[in-house]
């Protein structure tokens, strides 16, 4: 069975966006700034309300946050 890995592009929309911190980000969407970082790296996969929370600061497509690698296990 393949494991799905949701990866994201926060860090980069991020700095397309005025350089905005996590914390900015954080604010916006309602959570604290230690779930972005989590996000960001991998760590921890936002609900799908979060996410589109996410999408919609960037004004982008869920797809353009978010996306899988399919791994096998």
């Amino acid at each position: 069975m393949e494991k799905l890995i949701i990866n994201n592009n926060i860090r980069r929309l991020r700095f397309d966006h005025d350089e905005m911190t996590q914390q900015q980000l954080a604010d916006k969407v309602g959570v604290t700034r230690q779930t972005i970082v989590a996000i960001e790296k991998g760590n921890y996969s936002p609900s799908l309300e979060l996410a589109f929370r996410i999408a919609r600061v960037f004004n982008t497509a869920l797809e353009q946050v978010f996306f899988i690698e399919d791994k096998h296990s």
